[in-house]
């Protein structure tokens, strides 16, 4: 092929109603083709067995005749072919339209004469004066070949006609069923970033085109939720990282305008606050962001308990809280360590922020789950707002400084990973008035 040529594109049609109108009337045209022919022929074979019946019926009465009366009996016949053929192929008698020379005496041989065409059938008979002779007779074809070419007429004009008016009703039906699908098309495709709450009319029919429809406003309606909580989260991070980048620029003014006046050790120590601050703003952004593009987690034996414990212990050498882990016993899932080991210590942290001065961890199994609970004695989480608590970059408390109070992205990432090990989390009341929060996950056996 030479160079830049292309291969020619495909003739099948593209559209999926030339396709299917295409497909339908081929398979159509091929059935009655097929349907035809057999038709045909089996017209044939009964027309053509009535005649050869009607031809043995006939011999059969002249063969007696002729055993009877002689040779002479078939003299008076028309409109057939009857003839008495003797020894050496001499034609001892004929009907009247049955003139010599003999006919072929092979049973059930076809014979033409002047356009005529017939079938002959023939007997063996004895004459009275002791000879043999053969009797034939011919019954006409022209009836059988006349209802033959008729049938096959109107075949040949019938089936092109009614596979193009099938057709025509091919194309006009899936034309009519595909208008709400094209308008649907254009619909969508004119939704746009700024097409907030665009959705598609939903036609009545409720067949699978209405179906269509209906979820096409599901995913636009998704598609909306998604976009939103999308600027949310984009104003927020820039909220939230653009604040310690700016403490950090003060402070460094400050100190670069008024050397005298301030501190180096606390200079450091608000940069490192604040780099301390930056550092856990990006790590829970990237944590949420893998979280956000994983399918599933890798599989593999994780004991909730020693989380639990290493936790009580990372908490209890802090020494800011009491922390109670009595209700700490074994349980065993499966999942991602890492990813489960940070849902406990995010649960942990967020009690011991909220704590007035004890924290309880437990750890149990109940039935095919296993449970991980983490009370505090705080003020507690008003109904209202338990569900709001695990979206990205809330605070309930917003009393608080933005250094005691988070970063806003600990419960989102608990939730977040939750759901990827295919468990839930809630928050409840805590026996001591505080809050509880309770993961279940899928237990491993």
């Amino acid at each position: 092929m030479p160079e830049g040529a292309q291969r020619a594109a495909p003739s099948w049609p593209r559209s999926v109603r030339a396709r299917t109108t295409l497909a339908a009337v081929l398979l159509v045209l091929a059935a009655l083709v097929v349907g035809s022919v057999v038709f045909v022929t089996v017209l044939r074979l009964v027309l053509l067995d009535g005649v050869r019946s009607t031809a043995e019926s006939g011999l059969e009465q002249a063969t007696a005749r002729v055993e009877a009366d002689g040779a002479r009996a078939v003299d008076g016949y028309d409109e057939v072919l009857v003839q008495v053929v003797g020894r050496g192929g001499r034609v001892l008698a004929h009907g009247d339209d049955a003139d010599p020379p003999a006919l072929p005496t092979a049973d059930e041989s076809r014979w033409s004469d002047d356009g005529d065409r017939w079938l002959l059938v023939a007997d063996d008979v004895d004459l009275p004066d002791g000879t043999e002779a053969t009797v034939v007779f011919g019954a006409s074809l022209d009836a059988a070949d006349t209802a033959t070419t008729t049938v096959v007429t109107l075949l040949g004009v019938g089936v092109p006609v009614l596979v193009l008016l099938m057709g025509v009703g091919t194309w006009v039906v899936v034309g009519r069923s595909l208008r709400p699908v094209e308008r649907i098309r254009r619909q969508v495709a004119e939704v746009g970033g700024a097409s907030r709450g665009a959705r598609v009319a939903v036609p009545g029919t409720e067949d699978e085109v209405a179906r269509l429809a209906a979820t096409m406003n599901d995913m636009l309606e998704r598609l909306d939720r998604s976009a939103a909580a999308q600027r949310r989260f984009v104003s927020d991070a820039s909220h939230e990282l653009r604040s310690p980048i700016a403490s950090v620029r003060q402070h460094a003014a400050v100190a670069r305008a008024h050397p005298d006046r301030v501190d180096l050790v606390e200079l450091a120590d608000v940069v490192s606050a604040e780099n301390d601050r930056l550092a856990a703003l990006v790590d829970g952004l990237l944590e949420l962001s893998r979280l956000d593009e994983r399918r599933a987690v890798e599989g593999r034996p994780v004991d909730l308990d020693d989380l639990a414990l290493a936790e009580v212990a990372r908490v209890r050498s802090a020494g800011l809280v009491a922390v109670d882990g009595s209700g700490i016993g074994p349980a065993r899932v499966l999942g991602d360590e890492r990813l489960l080991g940070r849902v406990v210590r995010n649960l942990v942290d967020n009690a011991v922020r909220h704590a007035d001065g004890r924290v309880a961890v437990g750890v149990r199994t109940v039935g095919d789950t296993a449970e991980v609970v983490v009370d505090d004695d705080g003020s507690g989480i008003a109904p209202a707002e338990r569900e709001r608590v695990f979206d990205r970059f809330v605070r309930l408390d917003e009393a608080r400084s933005r250094d005691e109070g988070g970063s806003g992205l600990g419960l989102a990432i608990v939730r977040d990973a939750v759901r990827a090990h295919g468990g839930s989390v809630r928050v409840e009341d805590a026996p001591g008035g505080g809050a509880r929060f309770v993961v279940r996950l899928p237990r491993s056996d």
